[in-house]
């Protein structure tokens, strides 16, 4: 894939030029023409400065976040009994990233590996898609992991009562380690040009140093005029929700466009869903958690966007799925795909908040936008791995209304 030749934000007046890139901000304000353009997003970021004078970026999108091996049994099975596991390539950060990229976007990726297989297989992976790895840190491996190691997680599918499951061994990582000065953020934003950042709660909680590479890279990336997007994503098992508040209050008044579920909100942020008990979100009555977003955006009246989705789990195997989005003072909910068919719902989030993004940068309107997210999240359920397997065409087809229909 050829890099920095890309743009994707076309001319709404249908002279059919083309404009990419936080300059697309400054021709929104000075052409009457792109007054109404869903970019419009952009507008309402209060970018003061372009320092990208040619109209481009490097970039569409980069993620910031640990990626991790995911060792699973075939179909349903149990590790515990396990004598083979299949091996994918995933976090949630880099999902996001690597969705974008098969999608057709430019995208990038920023992380701390180690220079060994496992290591080789994530640059591969994310390679083999397009993406650029050049904000990767490769720190050396000492043979046996002590000082720097590729994180695991061993994933179970879960059917019928039995919910899935994931087992971490992640301590101790190459990521986990990474601390403010390993990338090169400046060089990144201001010289190369980035249009959305995108990062979260999973890779902010894995050590007080990512929490501290996380604030500089928000911080680095709003100076610089890129949009900013913040996965809160709670994670029980890499912090409690004391910590998540504390460290997480720091970051939001950096985040452009904020996702996260009714228990995200609860356990990160303080905020709590009127009527639903915090423990058991299974169906959730969406005035409450619009009330409750509302909110949020008027303690943190920086946020341009809230994105959530919206799953009742019936058994292991059928959700009802949704998603509904904020933007501007009004709530905007996708088509609801009642009875959805699951074959591994890991990564479902991720697919949801990339195609939200897509559907941004591309110039969708929000109602699009969270329709193509919801649409994106829906299909990536329906094959293994964390990370997208799904095609443009595939995408529109579903977004669009269209069936499951055999094709041929």
């Amino acid at each position: 894939m050829a890099y920095g030749s890309y743009c994707t934000q076309i001319d709404s007046s249908g002279s059919g030029g083309m404009r990419c890139g936080p300059a697309c901000v400054a021709s929104v304000l000075l052409d009457d023409g792109w007054q109404s353009d869903p970019w419009e997003l952009t507008v309402q970021l209060d970018r003061e400065i372009d320092p990208h004078k040619d109209g481009t970026t490097a970039q569409d999108l980069v993620a910031l976040g640990e990626t991790m091996i995911r060792l699973s049994p075939p179909g349903h099975g149990r590790i515990e009994f396990a004598n083979l596991l299949e091996v994918w390539v995933g976090g949630g950060e880099y999902n996001v990233a690597y969705a974008l990229s098969r999608l057709g976007l430019r995208t990038g990726w920023a992380n701390r590996i180690v220079d060994n297989p496992l290591g080789h297989l994530m640059l591969n992976h994310a390679r083999a898609v397009g993406m650029d790895v050049s904000a990767v840190n490769v720190a050396p491996y000492d043979g046996v992991g002590k000082a720097d190691r590729i994180g695991l997680n061993f994933t179970e599918v879960g059917t019928g009562v039995r919910a899935s499951v994931t087992m971490y061994d992640r301590g101790h990582s190459a990521a986990m380690h990474m601390k403010p000065g390993d990338v090169d953020f400046e060089g990144l934003f201001a010289k190369r040009g980035v249009r959305w950042l995108h990062t979260g709660g999973i890779f902010t909680a894995l050590s007080d140093t990512t929490a501290a590479v996380v604030k500089e890279a928000l911080q680095k990336a709003k100076s610089n005029g890129t949009i900013t997007s913040y996965d809160l994503n709670f994670r029980s098992k890499l912090w409690n929700s004391k910590k998540a508040q504390e460290v997480t209050k720091e970051l939001v008044p950096l985040v452009d466009c904020l996702i996260g579920n009714e228990e995200d909100f609860q356990k990160v942020l303080g905020f709590e869903v009127e009527g639903v008990d915090a423990e058991n979100l299974g169906a959730l009555d969406t005035t409450a958690y619009k009330k409750m977003v509302e909110r949020v955006v008027a303690k943190y009246p920086n946020i341009k966007v809230v994105g959530t989705t919206l799953r009742e789990v019936k058994s292991g195997l059928v959700n009802n799925w949704s998603a509904i989005l904020w933007h501007d003072g009004k709530f905007y909910e996708s088509r609801m795909f009642k009875d959805l068919e699951i074959e591994d719902r890991v990564g479902g989030g991720d697919g949801f908040a990339s195609g939200f993004a897509y559907g941004f940068l591309t110039g969708m309107t929000p109602e699009e936008c969270v329709n193509l997210g919801a649409a994106h999240g829906a299909l990536l359920q329906t094959t293994r791995g964390d990370t997208s397997q799904i095609t443009k065409e595939e995408l529109m087809h579903v977004f669009k209304g269209g069936s499951a229909r055999i094709k041929r």
